[in-house]
């Protein structure tokens, strides 16, 4: 990703000529014809597969020729082009062109500031926008300073490209850059700007690691203008976290930042709150954007609650699975991953489980045999999860990543630890959820990069109101696609994958394969090591997972090949001959980390010894040499010196630090330190300055081996299979021809694939369109013809996924306006003072009355028709021994009466209103405060157009004053009584409404998620899924609310009546 050196001009590439494999006399082999004019025909090779294809090459064979190839042409075509004139985003891009102008014109002035003047800047532009200004005031003169802070701090400068970038996402915009082009030193602009407001600026990535090292990386430069940089990682405390969100600007991974806010809404104390309440969320840069809104789109986030109480079934379930057969006892459906039992099949598993009915209510076993089966049939082992220690942990399928703090929801989860044989862990109920959706759409202003989301621009205009820009490459593309090869059998497809790698492998180019799965991955690793081809693996497995970083740096060397699962997730540019600053790190690491400490680490360096096998090692300069033995000798003093043992953890850390120090403050600073303290052994200096050392001779290294890999043709990307989506076959393509760099792409498909099967997609026309070509089925077709159809199918499992999301995203928007309700009135109860807590529960009081009211009276009939005795009931009811001494003697007659005598009445008092007849509220509204509550609940009440109208109306409002008045007078003197301090009484009704609120709103989604699955069944009935949601779910929220204040109104009473009863209550409710 970096600018530094990518200003060269761009290689020389060769012809066409040169990507035809050479025929030999020994070995045959097929080749790439010429396109045709006329209407393309199938190709097929002319003989059986071959054991080794001749080199694939970019660089200018034997071949010669003097005809200027389409790819040159393609790259020196000017820019005005006929094309750009029609093209709206070439108009948009050049209007940024002004902007860029202006940056560059600033330029020379700013190069002449001294560090502390240029930091000065950050103070100036805040006090600019104190008096007034706007960001758009000061947005030019804010890049040039970013610009001319990395170039000081990281040694790059931001390419214009890279300028147009950053106001596309200040802009609130997707820029979609390709691979290599700068995405992360791009967000330093538009993060800049939009902190000076000091609201806070999330800088959000798909994973911990990234997030560490862009905080690290880009942080230097937030720092060196004086801002504050925050970093959340898994497993930090809330400490930590809060600190890092007050930050400026604050680097996170998305579903860190989503747990957050899901666990904010859950805390039971503003102590516990780690966002930046009550306006958690000002602007987001959202890097790979389209894969965290659009494929993890699907997949809501959950926090969930354990229960045990079924555990003991999983297991039967798994067993009675396992003796029922596809087609037979069960149906299955790959599309939507749906199983249905047939009749034989219910029949056998009442028989087995003993059951007269799977779907009683009493002896629910129906939701354990679908599981069962589901686990089965739809989650395989080293595909969806893998097990490690006695655990199935869930594969990331868009990143190939392990995700140990994730579980599958509705008994999934426990259903795949009952197959494989493992401890049943607790099953999962719903507490919170939020879809990533909807989480973004909390925030005023959201912006994104990603290499790939022109193909996805309508879902985020509709979706999130988010064009998409494309912005230039810094140098043209050269990269070669070749043509899509289909095969009818996945053998044919494996064995030309591994016959493509090695002839590769031979010429010295580095591949690149993407698989989609951990299975396919090591299937291949186990074809390549039948061959001796030294490769290295990058996939969940941790052995492979931990040795990321190293297999990233070594894959762009010569002769490096990198078999991995959805290289695109990873967020890793692979640089030609390797990558200088991870390979020094590397070898600091090997050189020290033996005298800091003995612990082993946790990488099983499995299969090393070929990976490392045909590349070729780092030559070290004696100054090198030297700085590392002199660093490794302090290392063994200070290990010795120190009582205690250093893990592993700590060493690593201790090195780490070392280096980002070494890279901010530079050499000639820390040579003159060392000397200047030699006699105190300083450790972090010395193995900083044999990192700077090590570098500069990795960078020369690097710098010729990538020249020869250039010249050999680039990086070569292989894919195995078409993926769900073009975009994330394009972000593959991608990893080749970074910033002008040669390079090629090829996908091999196989029929027999799973989008195929899953899909239910026909595809035996294409069977039958081989086997008339040629008897061998393992035999590679390239025809425009085949790969037209295959992409076809590819775009209806496109549309399908869109249709899903649509549908999960207006699902969602119903809960969305539930949720934010829920959560606002959470942040008024736990952040509003004593006063404002008393008045929400007063609100509940009234409301409470209002219903028990407004459901046995009728105001447009007189008083004697309605259910006054059910009233009094309930109401005393409500408050137990605080409201049945005061009423014990009031029957239906009394009030009856009283409301016959109020009817027509002239005019009452509104804060001391009393019926005729009936018991006086308590003479509790003392004070301008208490007595200003009461007469704004009788305006209130007044002014209500919710409830019904009629002759009697007046008469309904005095009795729903009468009744709300003695039910919180007669709350208020019991508190009083108590004795207690205020804020004792305020703690404990926040702590009351917090927790029916909770109760009640986990239940709440419990029931939309059911409702979900059941509306539609509906559409059976011609009738709309999504509305027969919106209307039933509303009614469940009316019902969950006023179930919440009633709840809430019985608790505080019968707290200050009898504690142990309130107790009692929540113990209810918490089972």
């Amino acid at each position: 990703m970096a600018a530094a050196g990518a200003g060269a001009g761009a290689p020389t590439f060769p012809s066409m000529a040169s990507l035809i494999p050479t025929p030999t006399p020994t070995t045959p082999v097929p080749c790439l014809l010429p396109r045709r004019r006329t209407k393309p025909a199938l190709r097929a090779s002319p003989i059986p597969r071959p054991k080794k294809p001749s080199p694939l090459s970019c660089a200018a064979t034997a071949t010669a020729t003097s005809t200027p190839t389409p790819v040159r042409a393609a790259a020196s075509k000017p820019a005005g082009s006929w094309r750009d004139l029609c093209s709206l985003n070439a108009w948009v891009v050049r209007d940024y062109r002004r902007l860029v102008d202006s940056v560059g014109a600033l330029e020379p002035a700013l190069r002449s500031l001294s560090d502390e003047q240029l930091k000065a800047k950050t103070a100036e532009f805040r006090a600019r926008l104190a008096q007034g200004e706007t960001l758009a005031d000061v947005q030019a003169e804010a890049f040039a300073v970013v610009r001319e802070a990395a170039r000081r701090t990281l040694g790059m400068r931001h390419f214009d490209v890279q300028i147009i970038g950053g106001a596309v996402l200040h802009d609130g915009c997707i820029a979609e850059m390709k691979t290599g082009e700068g995405k992360t030193l791009v967000s330093t602009l538009a993060a800049y700007l939009n902190a000076l407001t000091g609201e806070g600026v999330h800088v959000v990535t798909v994973n911990d690691y990234l997030a560490q090292r862009d905080a690290e990386w880009m942080g230097r430069v937030h720092r060196f203008l004086g801002l504050t940089v925050g970093l959340i990682q898994a497993g930090m405390k809330s400490d930590e976290r809060r600190a890092s969100y007050g930050c400026d600007i604050t680097y996170t991974n998305n579903s860190e930042l989503g747990f957050d806010y899901l666990r904010d809404n859950l805390s039971r104390n503003k102590e516990q709150l780690v966002m930046r309440w009550p306006r958690p969320f000002h602007f987001a840069i959202v890097d790979e954007v389209d894969s965290v809104l659009i494929d993890e789109g699907r997949n809501p986030l959950l926090i969930s609650g354990e229960d045990n109480r079924d555990a003991a079934r999983y297991p039967v379930a798994a067993k009675l699975a396992e003796l029922l057969m596809e087609g037979v006892h069960y149906t299955v459906e790959l599309k939507g991953n749906n199983i249905d039992l047939t009749e034989d099949g219910v029949a056998h598993a009442e028989i087995i489980l003993g059951t007269d009915d799977l779907w009683d209510e009493n002896d629910p076993w129906a939701r354990f045999v679908m599981n069962a089966l589901k686990a089965k049939v739809f989650y395989r082992r080293d595909v969806q999860y893998i097990v490690r220690n006695g655990k199935a942990i869930i594969i990331n399928e868009l990143t190939g990543r392990v995700e140990p703090k994730r579980r599958w929801s509705d008994g999934i989860h426990q259903a795949v630890e009952a197959k494989e044989g493992l401890k049943i862990q607790a099953d999962s109920i719903i507490v919170a959820q939020i879809t990533y959706q909807s989480l973004f759409k909390l925030y005023p202003k959201l912006s994104g990069m990603t290499g790939t989301a022109k193909t996805e621009e309508k879902e985020f205009l509709k979706m999130f109101k988010m064009p998409v820009i494309e912005v230039p490459t810094n140098l043209p593309n050269i990269r070669v696609d070749l043509p899509i090869q289909a095969f009818a059998t996945a053998r044919g497809k494996w064995q030309y994958v591994r016959a493509e790698v090695e002839s590769i492998f031979q010429l010295g180019r580095p591949v690149l394969v993407g698989t989609t799965s951990v299975e396919s991955s090591e299937y291949l690793s186990g074809l390549l090591k039948s061959h001796n081809i030294p490769h290295n693996v990058l996939n969940a497995r941790p052995k492979y997972a931990a040795r990321e970083a190293e297999i990233i740096a070594q894959a762009g060397r010569k002769h490096a090949i990198t078999i991995s699962t959805n290289m695109a997730g990873r967020g890793t540019d692979i640089i030609l001959g390797g990558n200088p600053k991870m390979l020094a790190k590397e070898i600091v690491e090997d050189n020290i980390l033996p005298f800091l400490t003995h612990e082993p680490t946790d990488i099983d360096m499995e299969g090393e010894s070929t990976s490392h096998k045909g590349l070729s090692k780092i030559e070290l300069g004696p100054s090198s040499l030297g700085l590392l033995a002199k660093a490794a000798v302090m290392a063994k003093f200070v290990h010795k010196s120190e009582r205690n043992e250093w893990s592993s953890s700590m060493a690593k850390s201790t090195i780490a630090e070392s280096i980002e120090m070494a890279q901010t403050i530079g050499m000639e600073k820390l040579q003159k330190r060392l000397a200047e303290e030699s006699e105190m052994h300083p450790l972090c200096d010395a193995i900083g300055l044999a990192y700077l050392s090590v570098l500069m001779d990795c960078e020369i290294r690097c710098l010729a081996e990538g020249a020869e890999v250039k010249m050999l043709g680039g990086l070569h990307v292989i894919g195995t299979s078409l993926h769900e989506s073009r975009r994330i076959d394009n972000q593959l393509r991608g990893r080749a021809g970074r910033q002008g760099d040669p390079g090629s792409t090829r996908f091999m498909v196989s029929l027999q694939d799973e989008i195929f099967q899953k899909f239910n997609l026909d595809t035996e026309w294409a069977v039958r369109l081989i086997s008339r070509i040629t008897n061998d089925e393992d035999i590679a077709i390239e025809s425009n013809v085949v790969v037209k159809q295959l992409l076809g199918l590819q775009i209806n499992a496109e549309k399908y996924y869109f249709g899903i999301r649509k549908s999960l995203v207006e699902f969602d928007e119903v809960l969305e306006v539930q949720r934010r309700h829920v959560y606002s009135l959470r942040q008024v109860i736990l952040s509003g003072d004593s006063e404002s807590c008393s008045g929400q529960v007063f609100q509940y009081m009234q409301a409470v009355a209002d219903e028990i009211i407004l459901l046995n009276i009728d105001p447009q009939k007189a008083p004697k028709t309605w259910n006054l005795a059910k009233l009094l009931a309930e109401f005393v009811s409500l408050g137990g021994k605080l409201l049945s001494e005061s009423f014990k003697d009031i029957q239906e007659e009394n009030l009856q009466s009283a409301l016959e005598q109020m009817h027509g009445c002239g005019p009452v008092e509104a804060d001391s209103l009393a019926l005729p007849n009936m018991p006086v509220p308590p003479s509790s509204f003392r004070g301008i405060r208490k007595k200003t509550s009461s007469v704004m609940r009788w305006l209130a009440i007044c002014a209500d157009d919710t409830s019904k109208k009629g002759r009697y109306t007046n008469t309904v409002n005095l009795l729903r004053k009468y009744f709300g008045d003695f039910l919180i007078a007669t709350y208020l003197n019991a508190v009083e009584e108590s004795h207690y301090d205020d804020s004792y009484i305020s703690g404990i009704e926040r702590e009351v409404l917090l927790k029916t609120l909770d109760t009640l709103w986990k239940d709440h989604l419990v029931n939309m998620n059911k409702l979900s699955s059941a509306v539609n069944v509906r559409s059976f009935g011609h009738r709309n899924p999504l509305e027969e949601y919106k209307i039933d779910g509303c009614r469940f929220f009316i019902s969950m609310l006023s179930a919440t204040r009633r709840l809430a109104v019985e608790s505080l009473l019968h707290y200050w009546s009898s504690q142990v009863e309130s107790d009692n209550i929540f113990k209810t409710e918490d089972q």
